[in-house]
This record gives C-alpha cells, sequence and structure tokens, in this order.
C-alpha cells in the first residue's frame, strides 16, 4: 500500500530528518508526479518555484529518502535512474520506443530460484523492456 503523503512526513519526523523546503518540495513532487521520474526530471518540476535548487540538493535529498525507506532507486541500464516512492513490491517495463516506465502488478517476492538458495538477496527488482502498447498501436 502507498503510504500518504502525512505519512511519510511522520516517518521523516520519526526518523529525525529535518524537513527543509526544499527537501518537502522533492518528496510532494515524487508524491504527485508518479512517473518514476529522474534527477533532471525533478529539477525541471520544482525550478521555477525554487530557483535557488540544484541538482546536487535534489540528489542529497533522494539519498535521505532512500536511506530512510521512503523511496527507491531504479537503476536501469542505459539510462539515467530513476526514483519511485511506491515501494509496494511491483514490476516495471520500460518502453524502448517513448522511454516510459510502466509499473505492473507482480508479487517479487515469490520469485525463487535455486541458484540462489546460498545468497542472501537484499533488493528484488522484476525489469522488462520493451514497446508498450500505445507505441505498437502508432505502428
Amino acid at each position: 500500500m502507498l503510504l500518504t503523503y502525512d505519512q511519510i512526513l511522520e516517518q521523516l519526523k520519526e526518523k529525525g530528518i529535518n524537513l527543509s523546503y526544499q527537501r518537502l518540495k522533492v518528496l510532494d513532487f515524487l508524491y504527485k508526479n508518479q512517473i518514476h521520474p529522474t534527477v533532471e526530471q525533478i529539477y525541471l518540476g520544482l525550478v521555477k518555484q525554487i530557483p535557488t535548487l540544484s541538482k546536487t540538493t535534489i540528489y542529497n535529498t533522494l539519498k535521505i529518502l532512500i536511506n530512510a525507506g521512503l523511496v527507491r532507486e531504479i537503476p536501469f541500464k542505459g539510462r539515467e535512474s530513476c526514483y519511485d516512492i511506491n515501494l509496494d513490491p511491483h514490476g516495471h517495463f520500460c518502453c524502448d520506443s517513448c522511454n516510459q516506465i510502466y509499473d505492473f502488478q507482480i508479487d517479487v517476492n515469490l520469485i525463487k530460484s535455486k541458484d540462489l538458495e546460498d545468497f542472501k538477496i537484499r533488493d528484488r527488482d522484476v525489469y522488462f523492456k520493451g514497446v508498450c502498447s500505445r507505441c505498437l498501436s502508432k505502428i
């Protein structure tokens, strides 16, 4: 279940994280724009409201939110990392044509492999690449 904005703020306070204006705006952007944004997209979405905002501030804020367990980094091979505020187990599909990332429901915790029995799994990602239905309909 996706946490509400107020629940996220409460968790930040409980973890002793300073709720500066810029951090709140980055968090607010992620919550309102659940499109798996990159740092560049976050920056472009906020710089008009906060002219003094830097990409370094965004990277630092995202690192804090990730370490607090409130945001997830999605590293895609060959492209800039994206950020997801939805921590529920789910997969991602990246369209090769339009570069949009789609969530899809899958219980990633049910995926098991005998080849990994002696490994300690820290994180689970399911990631598909291809062409989305919207782009396919244009062909």
